[in-house]
């Protein structure tokens, strides 16, 4: 790929990086942007190699958004810019759904749609200096790629509405207390942190791991009776697709010969 590819693509052992690459408009997200991520998902889902999916932004930004200049060209050509938008929240949504585990490194920027990125990931990194929030409201916009319905189970009600409903920006370390964010790092840090992360990922990589994540997404805000009798019908599942039993014994042989030896 060349530089003035939108989305830079990198294979580091069965980590897959998505490099969000177009740091003049601080990765704000446009069509090509959103059809190559889109292209990304089907090919990592069937690549055997890749374990793990991380997402991340060259230039001083993750991702600021939207790309403001698309969203007037739509409006000028009377079109409204929720077609695109409803192609972007697809793409996050396979995310989400996707049975491999995402993490999104953020850095300088994660406003609004690159937010909404974030929130569809499953892990997420972030240098200390990042600013996160919604942004919406600053330019009259609403949320279309998924804020509002992911955000306040991330971060949780309170902070999830004003976020909302201001479109303040904060800086990372004020979603330490949520969990959400699962390593705040100086940004010097920010790539050894999330290549560790992702290692610790990859090396749990296996049918089980996939068949978890797709559980995961499944039951996310279904009735608990539901869930309950979802996350059943996986074990029975993964116990006669994955080999368990096998797993299991050599397991726990080391200990029966050490009782043998008694």
């Amino acid at each position: 790929m060349t530089g003035m590819e939108p989305l830079l693509v990198e294979q580091r052992g069965s980590v897959r990086w998505l490099l969000l690459n177009r740091p003049g408009r601080r990765n704000a997200l446009d069509v090509p942007l959103i059809e190559a991520l889109d292209k990304q998902i089907t090919s990592a889902e069937a690549d055997p190699g890749t374990a793990v999916i991380a997402v991340a932004g060259r230039g001083p930004s993750f991702c600021a958004g939207g790309d403001f200049h698309q969203f007037l060209e739509l409006h000028d050509r009377g079109d409204n810019p929720v077609d695109f938008l409803a192609d972007v929240s697809a793409c996050f949504s396979r995310i989400a759904a996707s049975p491999k585990p995402w993490v999104a490194v953020l850095h300088g920027h994660a406003v609004a749609g690159g937010l909404e990125l974030a929130l569809a990931c499953d892990v997420v990194v972030a240098a200390d200096t990042t600013l996160i929030g919604d942004g919406h409201l600053k330019r009259r916009l609403v949320p279309a790629g998924g804020s509002s319905v992911r955000l306040p189970g991330a971060v949780g009600r309170g902070l999830s509405r004003w976020l909302l409903l201001t479109g303040e920006l904060l800086p990372a370390t004020s979603f330490a207390h949520t969990g959400w964010i699962h390593a705040i790092v100086p940004e010097t840090d920010l790539d050894a942190t999330a290549t560790r992360i992702c290692r610790q990922l990859a090396d749990r990589s296996s049918p089980a791991q996939q068949r978890l994540k797709t559980l995961l997404h499944r039951i996310d805000g279904v009735a608990p009776e539901h869930a309950l009798r979802e996350e059943l019908a996986t074990f029975a599942d993964n116990w006669s697709a994955s080999d368990v039993a096998d797993a299991l014994r050599a397991f726990l042989a080391p200990r029966n010969t050490k009782a043998d030896n008694k």
